[in-house]
């Protein structure tokens, strides 16, 4: 969560409840593929609370770093594999199913090139205006690889025949341009905040 560490604690716990409470509820591998997704926002939340405890305590650097990486893996490696294979294992429509396959490839070329950016690249997280900002020293030739991310990350949501996971992107999708318009230099915070709560 973006607000505060007492907001992305408790974030993360509903979160997490919610998330225990759907896998203990999915009876078939899809399904739980498909709950997986609250926890691993819930343990992104409170990657994100310690952030906030720690980024004003230079005694805790060591937690400060490994609260950010967190953080940015599971936002910028994890949610582009996981929410096309989430949405493919459940699809049945062969034709949207091959769709959602190419985007799932491109979601795992994204997580690839970002976790390498990760490892090279400077990374600093701050605390500005309320929000945690995440600065990372990508290239210029990274700095539109946002619209890959978008389109492994909300587009098989969006064409998926499953009418829950449809409204799901197009909710995702709303969430994203408004924090592009009102949150640009919070993105990664904001609109994870906002897929969590959707």
């Amino acid at each position: 969560m973006c607000f505060s560490a007492t907001a992305s604690f408790g974030a993360g716990a509903i979160v997490l409840a919610i998330g225990a409470v759907s896998i203990k509820k999915s009876t078939t591998l899809p399904q739980r593929v498909l709950s997986c997704i609250p926890l691993i926002f819930g343990f992104q939340q409170f990657a994100e609370g310690i952030e906030w405890r720690s980024l004003p305590n230079p005694d805790l650097a060591l937690w400060k770093r490994m609260a950010t990486y967190t953080f940015l893996v599971l936002a910028e490696v994890v949610w582009p594999i996981i929410i096309p294979l989430s949405v493919w294992l459940l699809e049945k429509n062969i034709k949207v199913k091959k769709t959602v396959g190419a985007l799932m490839i491109l979601g795992v070329i994204v997580a690839s090139v970002l976790a390498y950016s990760l490892l090279v690249f400077d990374v600093q997280a701050t605390i500005s205006k309320s929000h945690i900002r995440y600065d990372i020293a990508y290239p210029d030739y990274l700095k539109h690889l946002g619209i890959f991310y978008f389109s492994a990350t909300v587009i098989p949501c969006i064409i998926s025949s499953i009418k829950g996971l449809r409204v799901m992107g197009a909710v995702m999708a709303i969430a994203y341009l408004v924090t592009r318009i009102f949150y640009e230099d919070y993105l990664i915070s904001v609109w994870c905040f906002f897929a969590a709560i959707i």
